[in-house]
């Protein structure tokens, strides 16, 4: 049986599907169409239901959740990986309200944990991730949310951090923070669904056992990001919850999706949410 799977460029993704899509583990008779995207783009994408398989930031989840339902497997949450909030000169936290803020996309649990955090930051533009690095430094925005590999660059660039909008989840919140997920269609028999967990599941075990298997693939979409980088991407953003997300993942989902509810009020979340 083919599926459409989408999911996007970064090492974190490419690390954890190489074995899936390479047939390097058993696929269950599953073969994959491949869709590589940026995760804003994918979150658009899942809004018309045409992919089988796909990433999508948890902020975008809440808003497709009749069409689709979440892999155990797959899904990036942790612990001090949460997106960045920096300037280039220094800001506090009271200046927050009145800044241009350049966000990866409307739909990201990026611009989702700002206005959570900072209910009063009304002027958020979207940019793709990898462009608001340079819009900050070039004044054309006055803050911006990095996600991704920014974290890793952004001082070497002379940019300032104002928040960690990660670390201020956790001190709130008590839970890790909930990035992203791995999500089925919901129309697809039941039987398929289990499937598609199981074999993702053993494409990330095979990856983490074998992390060497996976570099070429990864470092090909990878763009210009140096290898010590492409590294602490993956260190970062694949771990325990990515094998298996767990009660403690699940609970920490629900908690961020009921907190979801201040800022997308219409949203009413289909259940179950997990596979």
């Amino acid at each position: 049986m083919k599926l459409q799977l989408c999911f996007s460029t970064c090492p974190n993704d490419t690390f954890i599907f190489d074995a899936a899509v390479h047939h390097k583990i058993d696929t269950e008779g599953l073969e994959f169409d491949i869709y590589m995207a940026d995760v804003e783009e994918l979150n658009r994408y899942a809004f018309s239901a045409d992919a089988d398989i796909t990433k999508l930031s948890f902020n975008a989840y809440a808003q497709v959740s009749d069409k689709y339902i979440i892999l155990n497997s797959g899904s990036a949450l942790g612990r001090k990986n949460g997106p960045l909030l920096v300037s280039k000169t220094k800001i506090y936290y009271d200046e927050v309200k009145d800044l241009n803020i350049a966000v990866p996309g409307k739909n990201t649990t990026a611009a989702a944990l700002l206005q959570i955090l900072f209910p009063q930051a009304k002027t958020l533009r979207e940019y793709l991730f990898s462009d608001i690095e340079s819009a900050v430094l070039d004044g054309e925005v006055d803050a911006g949310v990095l996600i991704h590999e920014g974290r890793f660059t952004y001082k070497r660039k002379g940019l300032k951090l104002i928040a960690d909008l990660g670390e201020l989840w956790e001190s709130e919140s008590n839970r890790p923070v909930p990035l992203g997920c791995i999500a089925v269609k919901r129309s697809l028999p039941v039987e398929i669904r289990q499937r598609v967990d199981a074999v993702l599941r053993k494409s990330v075990e095979f990856a983490i056992k074998n992390p060497h298997e996976s570099m070429p693939f990864v470092r090909r979409h990878a763009q210009e990001m140096d290898d010590e980088t492409m590294q602490k991407h993956i260190n970062l953003f694949v771990n325990d919850f990515t094998v298996n997300i767990g009660s403690q993942g699940k609970e920490a989902i629900e908690y961020f999706i009921e907190k979801l509810k201040n800022i997308n009020a219409s949203d009413e979340i289909c259940r179950p949410v997990f596979v």
